[in-house]
């Protein structure tokens, strides 16, 4: 089979190599793990968004270029390969942007699509909660209808990007006598908002990417309801299979990856055979994990939502980003503890980074055995447990 790329495919994957190289090269950030959620760079942002790259599958009356979702792998493999300090953009042009285009009103389309497309709205995700993670269907969160408006109460946690977000997607319950999977629904809360509070959770790394939000009456108006009322739990499940696609976790770390090779080239460590079979398996398993994501765009193209192949992606990609994150602390030894900013650190401290973090990479987005069982039950037709 022929996974070649088309000649214009190829060279807007130039493209964005000479556009993101000579960011780098002008110094403007540096290439770092995970920096498509820790990354915040607005100036960043608001450069992709002026080459229309922001949005760009979206139709072109909404802000967007209307090319292939192929064309936006080639984008997304790019950003990653390079570290890009992508954040500011990411969850709105990545997931929420789409369920606008899919569910929104003509309204929301035209408020909201354009200003993502341009960098000028960022968008945190106000998903889980203390009692709900991977079983998003038990949250409790709840909006009352008040005239024109809905009263939201409730607190989200892990809540991506929200010290810098201008909105926040948001799941509450409109209806408690509802069974658990109907009666939520999906809002646009405006992060200005009178009786919105958070609590910042830095995470072992000492990121602060994460937040605890309060929600005390938080007034929103029902223009803002993405959908119908109640059919928030079957929305996010379209978005959830954008958001395990997996390229994210296949090549969050892939700086690490690059760096671990060119230092065992450059220290002679590619001689010893062990640590040579250890970098040869990790090159060979980084490599179907992007075809497993390719394999996920591809049913994107035919028209299809990425189901079962989006829950494959993600869980064998989290996995790969452990051993990876194994490898580079053994091949480092004891250096490979230094965190970023002490004198002798290796690779700019991106390998403790990689460890300390891959231990959550399993439970983002959906925990593995959660990913398991929709594979085992959807892919593989198996009965549900």
């Amino acid at each position: 089979m022929d996974f070649g790329f088309t000649q214009a495919q190829n060279k807007f994957r130039q493209e964005v190599r000479r556009f993101l190289a000579d960011e780098v090269e002008k110094g403007y950030w540096e290439p770092a793990c995970d920096s498509w959620i820790q990354g915040f760079d607005p100036g960043f942002s608001k450069r992709v968004a002026q080459r229309g790259w922001i949005g760009l599958t979206w139709p072109k009356e909404y802000g967007g270029q209307g090319r292939s979702h192929m064309d936006r792998l080639i984008l997304t493999e790019e950003m990653l390969r390079y570290g890009a300090p992508a954040a500011c953009h990411w969850f709105a042009d990545r997931q929420v942007g789409g369920a606008i285009l899919s569910f929104g009103s003509e309204e929301l389309k035209k408020e909201f699509l354009p200003k993502i497309a341009r960098g000028e709205a960022y968008f945190g995700l106000g998903m889980s909660e203390p009692g709900a993670g991977s079983d998003l269907a038990s949250l409790q969160t709840r909006a009352v209808e008040d005239g024109d408006y809905y009263l939201i109460n409730g607190q989200k946690t892990w809540t991506s990007c929200a010290y810098f977000a201008h909105y926040f997607d948001v799941y509450a319950r409109t209806d408690p006598e509802a069974a658990k999977h109907r009666g939520i629904s999906e809002f646009i809360v405006d992060a200005k908002s009178a009786g919105r509070s958070r609590i910042p959770m830095t995470d072992i790394t000492g990121t602060e990417a994460w937040s605890d939000l309060f929600f005390d009456n938080v007034r929103v108006h029902r223009r803002y309801l993405i959908g119908e009322r109640n059919r928030g739990f079957y929305q996010v499940l379209h978005q959830l299979d954008y958001e395990r696609s997996g390229m994210e976790r296949i090549m969050g770390n892939y700086p690490l990856l690059e760096a671990v090779i060119q230092f065992s080239r450059d220290k002679g460590l590619s001689q010893d055979p062990v640590i040579r079979s250890k970098l040869a398996q990790l090159q060979i398993e980084f490599e179907v994990g992007r075809l497993l994501g390719y394999r996920v765009t591809s049913v994107m193209e035919e028209g299809r939502t990425p189901n079962w192949e989006s829950a494959m992606s993600k869980a064998y990609s989290t996995e790969f980003e452990k051993r990876l994150a194994n490898v580079a602390m053994e091949v480092l030894g004891p250096y490979g503890q230094l965190m970023p900013g002490s004198r002798l650190v290796p690779l700019r401290g991106m390998a403790p980074h990689s460890y300390l973090g891959s231990k959550g990479y399993s439970l983002q987005a959906g925990t593995t055995e959660i990913l398991k069982n929709i594979l085992a039950t959807r892919g593989l037709g198996l009965p549900s447990p």
